[in-house]
């Protein structure tokens, strides 16, 4: 008989960081964009509004371009304000370095 052995590929594994699986604003724009003109194609099929679709395209245009400056405007913030830099935690004390 043989002794099995754990494999230690699954105990080592390292835990995902807040940083990592913050999603990116372009990527949530872009879903939104993509939900918005199913919704606008369904509700067009059904006949219940009869929609332009040049004023379509322009509203979406509009909506997407202010959602990703804003957006980019917070992240951006968020960053500065976390102190996600390499020196965020170099300066704590030099005592344990005498």
């Amino acid at each position: 008989m043989s002794t099995h052995e754990p494999t230690r590929a699954f105990e080592t594994a390292p835990e995902p960081t807040a940083q990592a699986t913050r999603a990116r604003v372009g990527t949530v724009v872009w879903g939104l964009i993509v939900v918005a003109l199913a919704a606008l194609i369904i509700i067009s099929k059904l006949g219940l509004v009869a929609l332009n679709g040049n004023y379509v395209l322009i509203g979406l245009m509009i909506g997407a371009g202010a959602a990703l400056v804003i957006g980019g405007l917070v992240s951006a913030r968020s960053r500065k304000g976390s102190g996600s830099g390499p020196d965020s935690g170099a300066g704590a004390t030099d005592s344990d370095h005498r």
